[in-house]
C-alpha cells in the first residue's frame, strides 16, 4: 500500500510545444539532404551529364593508297654556267664602248676598240725589217752559189765557202723572225676589238672611253654572265648521298622555288655531284642544270630546291597532322564504327610535307583523326561535324544489293 501510494504521487512534467516543432523540423531537413546526396552519386543516370561521356568534336580524314615522292630539300644559289671578265690583251687608249649596260649579247659581238694606230706603227716596222731581210738572203744565196765553183776552180778556200754558208743560214733564220714580228703585230691589231667571248648579259661597264687600259687592270671593262642555261648549286647532306648515288643522278629531277617555298621557279636536272664531303658542314656540294629560257632564275639568287630522289610505290597515305609520337612509337587514332577511337601504333616510311606514307598499322580506307587529337584518349568518343550519319550494316548492304538489282534489271 505504501508503494502504491508512493507511485501514485510520482508526476512527470509535460514536453513543451516548441521543443516538439524543432524535432519535426530537424526530420524534414535530414529528409532533403539525403535525397541530395543521392541524386548527386547517380540517382539518376538520365541526368546525369559527365565529362569523360561527351563525344569530342573532330576532324577526320581516310586512308588512302598511293604514290609519294622522296624529296629532299635544301637552299641553293643560283651560279651561271660561265662568269667571264672581259679584259683588254693590249694596252691603250679605249677609244668606244659598243655595248649597254645590261643587255643580252651573243658570242663573238664588238664589246669595245683600242686605239690601233701603235700596232699599225709595229706591223710596218716589222715588214720593213723583212723586207731587208730578205733582199740580204737573196743576196747571200747569190754569193753562195759562186763561192761554190771558186771552191772547185781552186781559187778559194772551204773555209770561205762554209762562212757564206752560215750568212745565209743566219739570214733565212732573221726571215722566219721578220714573220712572227709580223704575225705578232697583226694579233695586236685584232686584240684591239674585244669581242664578246661567251653569248650572255653584260654587266655594269668598268671603264669609261678616253682612259687608258692595261692588262694588268683587275676589274676589266665587263663581266659576261650567261642566264640560259644556269645552273643552282646546292649542298646534299652526307646521309642521303647514298640514295642518289645509287642510282643515274643526272636523270633526277630538281625544282627551284622561292624563297618562301609558295611558288615553283623552273624544273631541271641533276648536273654535277662533288667527289668528297665538305668535314667541316658534312654535306657534299651539287649543282643542278636549269634551261631558264624565260630568264626567271638570276645569278647570284637564293632559291628552295627540291631534288626528287625516288617515289614510294602503293603505300597507305595519311595527313602528316594525324601521326603522334609516344614512347611505344608512332601512332594515329583510328576511328571505329561506333565512333570511338583505337590509338594505333603504325610504321611510317617517309613523310613529305602534309603527307606521310605508313607500311604498316592502318588499312586502306580507314577513317583517322587530324584535328582535336589532344583532347582525345583510348576508348574516347568522337563525333565529326558536317559529316553524314553512317548507316547500319544491315541497311548499308541491303541498299547495295538493290542499287545491283536495278542494275540488273536495266
Amino acid at each position: 500500500m505504501a508503494l502504491q501510494q508512493n507511485m501514485k504521487k510520482t508526476t512527470y512534467a509535460p514536453i513543451p510545444n516548441h521543443s516538439i516543432v524543432i524535432t519535426h523540423a530537424a526530420l524534414v531537413c535530414l529528409t532533403v539532404f539525403s535525397l541530395a546526396a543521392f541524386l548527386a552519386c547517380g540517382g539518376t543516370k538520365k541526368n546525369a551529364d559527365p565529362r569523360g561521356a561527351r563525344a569530342v568534336p573532330v576532324v577526320a580524314a581516310e586512308a588512302v593508297i598511293g604514290d609519294l615522292p622522296v624529296v629532299l630539300s635544301v637552299m641553293g644559289t643560283v651560279t651561271p654556267t660561265d662568269v667571264v671578265t672581259v679584259k683588254t690583251r693590249v694596252n691603250g687608249e679605249l677609244m668606244r664602248v659598243s655595248f649597254t649596260e645590261g643587255q643580252m649579247v651573243r658570242e663573238g659581238a664588238l664589246l669595245a676598240e683600242i686605239d690601233p694606230r701603235p700596232y699599225q706603227v709595229q706591223l710596218m716596222q716589222a715588214e720593213g725589217q723583212r723586207a731587208k731581210n730578205q733582199a740580204a738572203y737573196v743576196n747571200a744565196s747569190a754569193d753562195l752559189g759562186r763561192y761554190k765553183n771558186l771552191v772547185d776552180q781552186g781559187v778559194i778556200s772551204k773555209q770561205q765557202l762554209d762562212g757564206q754558208i752560215a750568212q745565209a743560214d743566219q739570214l733565212a733564220a732573221a726571215l722566219k723572225s721578220d714573220d712572227g714580228s709580223i704575225e705578232s703585230a697583226k694579233l695586236n691589231l685584232t686584240y684591239c676589238r674585244i669581242t664578246a667571248p661567251v653569248s650572255g648579259r653584260v654587266g655594269l661597264r668598268q671603264v669609261d672611253p678616253g682612259n687608258i687600259v692595261s692588262t694588268s687592270d683587275p676589274n676589266g671593262i665587263v663581266v659576261i654572265t650567261p642566264l640560259a642555261p644556269i645552273h643552282v648549286s646546292f649542298a646534299v647532306p652526307a646521309a642521303s648521298m647514298s640514295s642518289i648515288y645509287n642510282k643515274d643522278y643526272k636523270k633526277l629531277s630538281v625544282e627551284a622555288w622561292n624563297e618562301g617555298s609558295t611558288s615553283k621557279l623552273a624544273t631541271g636536272r641533276m648536273w654535277a655531284v662533288d667527289n668528297q664531303v665538305d668535314p667541316a658542314t658534312g654535306t657534299v656540294k651539287a649543282k643542278a642544270l636549269f634551261d631558264n629560257r624565260d630568264n626567271i632564275l638570276f645569278p647570284n639568287q637564293f632559291v628552295n630546291v627540291r631534288l626528287y630522289v625516288d617515289t614510294l610505290k602503293s603505300l597507305v597515305l595519311v595527313p602528316s597532322a594525324a601521326v603522334q609520337k609516344s614512347p611505344r612509337g608512332n601512332f594515329v587514332y583510328a576511328i571505329k564504327d561506333d565512333s570511338t577511337v583505337e590509338m594505333r601504333i603504325v610504321e611510317v616510311a617517309a613523310s613529305q610535307g602534309d603527307r606521310t606514307a605508313l607500311r604498316a598499322g592502318l588499312s586502306t580506307g580507314e577513317m583517322i583523326v587530324t584535328d582535336g587529337i589532344e583532347r582525345l584518349r583510348e576508348g574516347a568518343s568522337v563525333t565529326i561535324p558536317g559529316a553524314k550519319p553512317q548507316e547500319s550494316s544491315s541497311a548499308a548492304v541491303d541498299q547495295k544489293q538493290g542499287e545491283r538489282q536495278g542494275k540488273g534489271k536495266s
